[in-house]
């Protein structure tokens, strides 16, 4: 099976950039005093191509799916966890449902690989290629073909949703495991420091979760490309959410990165295509050890640093208010001329 992926722009639109800063320059402060605002507002005005952008129907997508690997034991939850909070999802108790309502962002969830079938109802969409990815001590985790029908779905969930922002979360029991052996296998960090508590393992549960990715990058040594990494060690919910990432992308959304699993899916995606990550907002540095390596390798700032380790996309509603205000301050704050305000002495 073939895919091909869109085209990305780049974002190299040298004049815009120059008239938002300009603007922001004459805003009533003292210059660069929003600090990352200012940054967070020039970025979005480049991805949306305007100098006074405008969110409009932002949509959260969490995406489900399982991992063979926890058959190996390498997490505090059992694997039933991903199909019981899908529910919970649906149900609307979890804390990504709750601060999707406050902030009124439209939620989907999508069963990629949910190892359990789910029932169709609103606000679900069913993608699963599979009931649950291989266990990877023992394959690859996907085969090729699994993986490619992933991506390709991941792309045609956003071209059926509305709006011009990309909020993304995902749920699955064993998926740091899976962005970890992600990050360490691409970027040659040593497993043991990519690894993390992930749902909270004692110590000596962390030990052996180390030990068991360790056999796994062993077993797989010859994986090395984007997509033979993604097959070998990653899960459908990531992998549709690669498709997901380089769509948006291709379509000018704005892309709100959660934490470290779907900062994984983002590396995979900047390695298809490096021009994905200039629209990519990442919210939150995570409390998982590998995250701020990960966000450090990418260059990028979070917006938010809290210890936050649950997933589901909740650090990206979290930050989804510091986007509407650095675009209202782009939009409808006075210059120092438009209201009358004397600007800084030079002397």
């Amino acid at each position: 099976m073939n895919i091909e992926l869109p085209l990305i722009t780049p974002l190299n639109n040298v004049e815009l950039g120059e008239l938002i800063q300009a603007e922001l320059n004459n805003k009533t402060k003292p210059l660069g005093s929003l600090g990352q605002l200012e940054s967070l507002a020039k970025q979005l005005g480049l991805i949306l191509n305007s100098s006074n952008p405008i969110l409009v129907q932002p949509q959260l997508v969490v995406f489900a799916g399982d991992h063979g690997l926890t058959a190996q034991g390498i997490s505090a939850f059992p694997s039933d966890v991903t199909w019981q909070m899908v529910e919970n999802f649906l149900a609307g108790g979890a804390a990504v449902s709750v601060l999707s309502r406050q902030h009124q962002l439209d939620l989907t969830i999508v069963d990629t690989g949910v190892a359990k079938e789910i029932l169709p109802r609103k606000g679900l969409i069913i993608k699963k290629v599979a009931f649950g990815t291989a266990d990877s001590s023992q394959t690859p985790a996907m085969q090729q073909s699994q993986c490619l029908q992933a991506i390709k779905n991941g792309q045609e969930i956003i071209c059926g949703l509305p709006g011009n922002v990309l909020l993304l979360g995902e749920m699955g029991i064993g998926n740091t495991a899976a962005a970890s052996l992600i990050m360490s296998r691409l970027l040659g960090i040593p497993i043991a420091k990519c690894t993390g508590a992930g749902t909270g393992l004692d110590n000596a549960g962390l030990q052996k979760k180390i030990s068991v990715l360790l056999k796994v990058l062993q077993r797989h040594s010859q994986a090395n490309s984007a997509i033979e990494v993604l097959c070998a060690f990653g899960g459908f919910e990531m992998a549709t959410m690669v498709g997901a990432i380089i769509q948006a992308a291709a379509q000018r959304r704005v892309i709100v990165v959660d934490g470290f699993i779907t900062s994984s899916a983002v590396l995979i995606a900047q390695a298809l295509d490096p021009n994905v990550l200039q629209y990519c907002i990442f919210s939150h540095c995570s409390h998982e050890q590998a995250h701020a390596q990960l966000l450090n390798h990418l260059n990028v700032k979070p917006l938010l640093d809290l210890d936050l380790r649950l997933g589901e996309g909740s650090g990206a509603a979290l930050a989804w208010p510091l986007l509407i205000s650095a675009c209202y301050l782009l939009n409808e704050m006075a210059s120092f001329s438009s209201a009358q305000v004397s600007t800084k002495n030079i002397n």
